[in-house]
């Protein structure tokens, strides 16, 4: 095993102005820019009833929250759009997919943070779980930014901010959470850029701990400077749940009490069975001393299946579910700058 190398696409190098950056982005990407298009548009038809005109209109609602938060972000879609060949509000659009699409078609994820004591490092994991077809819309972004740490980030093409970490050793992971709740606020996967923006760990927490986020989710942050944390967001309430001996880890539903007084949400079961069995995971390690194959063969746990965190297709599910399977694994090793991923699910490259 010490040989073992996640299967990754070339990373695309961004660099210039925010508009440099988005023009080149959806140059480069283009073929998969407009795979997301199809997806999404596909998908809103087919789960809310929304029509990609009304997609694109509500998306033009958040814009401004957005130039309020970081200006720069609608200057980089504007990019995308113009690189891509498509128009703006398409971008955007895809940006807020989540405020968009997250009422009736649930995202799917395990992730997890092991840092001191638990660990020597700061590890920062996760399974990303979502419909099948946005596999090839799938990049690696590095973005060098003048003022800012160096991002990379796996998105799918034409979303400037998703899963990731920066240089200076900050990270974070994605959680969707199933609500109702929405206002037109900053969609969360802008706020995922913003903390990879971050240069310290509190930095981080303050872009997204004042109730900024459009819709409810959870960001796990962590930092090389052993801290971690979970932040339940929403637009009308946050939460902070601390690591506790170096753990935290996450699934789709709301963990603190307080969220879910406030927050109404719809859980898949399988979520409350991912929690449990990462648990397990975790307290079963043994020894401080980890490598990233230690936890991809966690990420490709079969427990429950084919509802596991490593996911699979099921031929039961309804529309809304049908199609949901781990999209990409990602593990982070903060401590040292080391960021590896696998294209779709972790079991096929450990067998």
């Amino acid at each position: 095993m010490n040989g073992f190398l996640p299967k990754t696409d070339t990373i695309i190098t961004l660099s210039g102005s925010a508009y440099q950056i988005g023009f080149k982005h959806g140059n480069i990407a283009k073929d998969k820019v407009n795979q997301s298009l199809e997806t999404y548009e596909k998908m809103f038809k087919e789960t809310s009833g929304i029509s990609w005109k009304d997609a694109r209109e509500k998306a033009l609602t958040h814009v401004p929250a957005i130039e309020k938060y970081q200006s720069n972000y609608i200057t980089e879609m504007e990019g995308i759009a113009a690189g891509a060949g498509v128009q703006f509000e398409d971008i955007l659009a895809l940006n807020a997919r989540s405020e968009i699409s997250l009422i009736q078609a649930p995202d799917g994820c395990t992730s997890f943070a092991l840092t001191k004591p638990k660990t020597s490092k700061t590890w920062l994991a996760q399974n990303w779980d979502w419909k099948g077809a946005q596999i090839d819309s799938l990049i690696h972004l590095e973005i060098q930014q003048k003022g800012f740490p160096t991002l990379q980030i796996i998105t799918e093409a034409g979303i400037i901010g998703k899963i990731g970490c920066n240089s200076v050793g900050i990270g974070v992971c994605l959680n969707a959470l199933v609500t109702n709740t929405w206002q037109p606020k900053v969609p969360i996967h802008l706020g995922l850029r913003a903390i990879l923006e971050s240069e310290t760990f509190n930095e981080a927490i303050s872009k997204v701990n004042q109730n900024q986020m459009a819709s409810p989710a959870h960001f796990l942050i962590a930092s090389k400077s052993n801290e971690a944390v979970s932040m339940e967001v929403s637009p009308i309430y946050t939460e902070k749940i601390e690591a506790t001996d170096g753990i935290t880890f996450h699934t789709n539903h709301l963990c603190s009490p307080e969220m879910r007084n406030v927050i109404e949400e719809e859980v898949v079961p399988n979520s409350y069975n991912r929690l449990t069995e990462i648990n397990k995971e975790i307290q079963a390690l043994e020894g401080k001393n980890l490598e990233e194959i230690d936890l991809f063969h966690m990420l490709s746990n079969h427990e429950n299946y084919p509802y596991s965190i490593c996911r699979h297709p099921a031929d039961d599910e309804n529309a809304t579910l049908k199609g949901m399977e781990t999209v990409f694994s990602i593990v982070m090793n903060l401590t040292d700058n080391k960021l590896s991923w696998i294209k779709g699910k972790p079991c096929e490259y450990l067998s």
